[in-house]
């Protein structure tokens, strides 16, 4: 089977840089795709990044002005992944150069960077712009997106969805830019990790149309590069509580990113009850989903059954086994791929990445959240 090439730039070779193109090294995992992606220039402002891209990408071309891969005719697409205060200026250069992008979240500092954003995808309506969220392609949050197309839950009684890690418990950790507000915005938690939360929620429109925000800033400054305290001005916890308005009744959201949620390791997680089924999933237990279907007059029970490795988009790898982070960046790629080749009508399965428009309706929902910790009122959205 002859695949077609696409050709990839990444903008940003740090941690999610290295996870993106160690992704595309893995390619051969997927069957039967007629499409495949091809890691061929880098830009990073730190030159001691290319190392690691070189040896692993020979041939791979390395700059530190991002205006080097634009110009490139063979470029094709771009996967960026920047400090937030970036997002505006070169998520829209990439737009307007024409390349389709796979960029991290929130799409903007804030929402007037969002916004500036979306103006120039919309004056690009052919090129394919998306938003990285790569946790609800694991399997069990799979299942639970086919239960809420099947309409399996009856009435909605109430939705939670949360992402929590412990990595910023320590004190002592040295401050990055994530815990400065002139690089990450006043959002903090909310914009670094809001949309993995959102996604799902998003995608069937289950936005509150009210908020009420507790933020909180636990740990107040950290040790610089030169072991100077330095104030740390975003959110390291936010819990969002609201309502959502859903065909003739409303039902509570409760929506919370944490920074500092002890002994948690990326714990991404969703519950959904509802009057006919409820179903809960967490990548604390990746192969488990948790249901529990309703008769009326019939008891009341959970049931707890193995998900194992069943993807969006088949692999080699046999359904007995572990489904982890790496394979779900491969999914979401894959994903991204599969719209850019074919056309979102036309995927080979239904599931697509966070849309333009979703990231706007983050924004507004964490513009809100904001404005409800300064007035300690639910605002709304």
């Amino acid at each position: 089977m002859n695949r077609r090439e696409i050709r990839f730039g990444i903008i940003g070779g740090g941690m999610m840089g290295r996870e993106f193109a160690s992704a595309s090294a893995r390619w051969c995992h997927l069957l039967d795709l007629e499409f495949v992606p091809k890691v061929v220039g880098l830009c990073d402002s730190n030159p001691a990044i290319f190392n690691w891209f070189q040896l692993n990408f020979p041939g791979i071309s390395v700059t530190t002005s991002y205006q080097d891969l634009l110009e490139r005719p063979d470029i094709e697409a771009i996967y960026c992944a920047i400090p937030h205060h970036l997002h505006s200026r070169v998520y829209r250069a990439v737009i307007e150069a024409g390349k389709h992008l796979l960029g991290e979240k929130p799409f903007g500092i804030d929402s007037e960077a969002n916004q500036s954003i979306l103006e120039s995808v919309r004056a690009h309506p052919g090129v394919v712009v998306r938003c990285s969220s790569e946790f609800p392609f694991f399997p069990g949050a799979q299942r639970i997106v086919r239960l809420i197309q099947d309409d399996l839950f009856g009435r909605i009684i109430e939705v939670e969805a949360g992402f929590y890690h412990s990595g910023d418990l320590d004190p002592q950790k040295r401050i990055n830019w994530k815990r400065r507000i002139e690089y990450n915005g006043e959002y903090g938690c909310m914009g670094d990790l809001g949309m993995h939360v959102l996604h799902i929620p998003l995608r069937f429109g289950w936005i509150p149309d009210k908020v009420f925000a507790c933020l909180s800033n636990i740990v107040a400054s950290r040790p610089d590069e030169n072991g100077e305290e330095t104030p740390c001005r975003t959110w390291d916890n936010a819990t969002l509580a609201g309502e959502v308005p859903m065909d003739g009744y409303r039902f509570p959201v409760f929506l919370s990113t944490k920074r500092i949620a002890p002994g948690e390791m990326n714990t991404w997680f969703i519950r959904i009850l509802g009057t006919r089924f409820s179903a809960e999933f967490s990548t604390k237990w990746p192969k488990q989903l948790r249901t529990l279907p309703y008769t009326p007059g019939q008891a009341q029970t959970w049931h707890v059954g193995d998900v194992g490795h069943e993807s969006c988009y088949p692999v080699i790898t046999g359904g007995i086994f572990e489904f982890g982070f790496p394979d779900a960046i491969l999914q979401m790629w894959a994903a991204f791929c599969d719209e850019l080749v074919n056309g979102r009508e036309r995927m080979k399965q239904p599931f697509y990445c966070v849309t333009p428009a979703e990231t706007a309706l983050s924004h507004q929902l964490f513009t809100s959240a904001l404005e409800s910790h300064r007035r300690g009122t639910a605002i709304e959205v």
